[in-house]
């Protein structure tokens, strides 16, 4: 029960995409075997209830103010989203841990206010700011992603247009800079997963990305890298698995190719020839300053579905 309500109080807080890595690899190390079904499963019933950055303009510090974790806790325990009997480590159960009720003038407390301070920050489960949560699966020709959507307007859900590929996301800055990014596009970036440079996040693209798009381009970003923190207003399925260096489909995706992805429906896709091609080879990088260190992780660890860990690798 422990592990479920962390999903669902993902969910209900616009969703760290992080979280669909690093609570897989939790789950495994207790017993439990969950992936991105499961997740998006969780996702379509739970309310989003928080407004903040990167899924609003307010900080974390506002939402404390508004009520904060305890009353996020105790509406969802309302709404019979969260098991209230779940043991926590105070020694109680969940709901006797936010059940004291305390007066609106103490703005900062481990325990829940009566009702929220600011409903544009964080809502009670009866008004939502939407029905579901702000994680998506995306599947299909191109394999299987993780989409944030939570900060994306409805309108920008859906991009159906040719692609731009790149290995570096230091590339796709200079393509901006050379004021070459004019259209409407996929940008694709792989080699970016766990076995090829560790997955890092991306967070350079977002600027120039979320230019392109007020500037009333339709854009959006492939890769199986990460984003967390920065996944915002910009369409992104990111942790592509299969990965580029394990010869997953992105790698053989080539500039003009046209890509789909949609949001509303969960689709991944390309209808470009992909089975006649060779896959796009990985950039040459330095393995963790030559002692080789790196090598031996990228031999051992999982997809970023199974947790991108080392702890449960099939080689074993």
């Amino acid at each position: 029960s422990c592990l479920l309500n962390a999903l669902v109080g993902l969910m209900a807080s616009g969703g760290s995409t992080n979280h669909t890595i690093h609570w897989i690899a939790v789950a495994r190390a207790a017993g439990f075997l969950i992936d991105w079904d499961d997740l998006n499963l969780i996702s379509s019933i739970t309310p989003l209830l928080t407004r903040i950055y990167p899924n609003g303009t307010e900080d974390v510090n506002a939402f404390q103010a508004a009520g904060g974790t305890a009353r996020l806790i105790s509406t969802l325990i309302d709404a019979q989203l969260l098991d209230g009997n779940a043991m926590t480590v105070w020694g109680t159960n969940l709901a006797a841990t936010v059940g004291e009720v305390l007066p609106v003038t103490e703005a900062f407390s481990v325990k829940k206010p009566d009702s929220t301070r600011n409903p544009e920050v964080l809502r009670d489960y009866t008004t939502p700011f939407q029905a579901d949560g702000g994680i998506r699966l995306l599947q299909g020709n191109l394999g299987r992603s993780v989409c944030k959507v939570s900060a994306v307007k409805p309108e920008h859900r859906v991009v159906h247009a040719p692609c731009r590929v790149f290995t570096d996301q230091l590339d796709v800055i200079a393509a901006f800079e050379r004021g070459e990014l004019t259209e409407s596009m996929v940008v694709v970036v792989v080699h970016q997963g766990p076995k090829a440079n560790g997955m890092p996040e991306l967070h350079k693209l977002t600027p120039i990305l979320g230019i392109l798009q007020d500037q009333g381009l339709k854009v959006a970003l492939v890769t199986d890298g990460r984003m967390s923190g920065a996944s915002g207003k910009v369409l992104a399925a990111i942790h592509v698995c299969p990965e580029a260096q394990d010869l997953g489909p992105i790698a053989q995706l080539r500039d003009g190719d046209v890509v789909r992805v949609d949001a509303h429906t969960g689709e991944l896709s390309t209808t470009a020839p992909l089975q006649d091609r060779t896959p796009l080879p990985a950039p040459v990088r330095s393995e963790s300053h030559g002692r080789g260190y790196f090598k031996q992780w990228k031999r051992s660890v999982s997809t970023a579905e199974e947790g991108a860990s080392n702890l449960f690798s099939e080689t074993e």
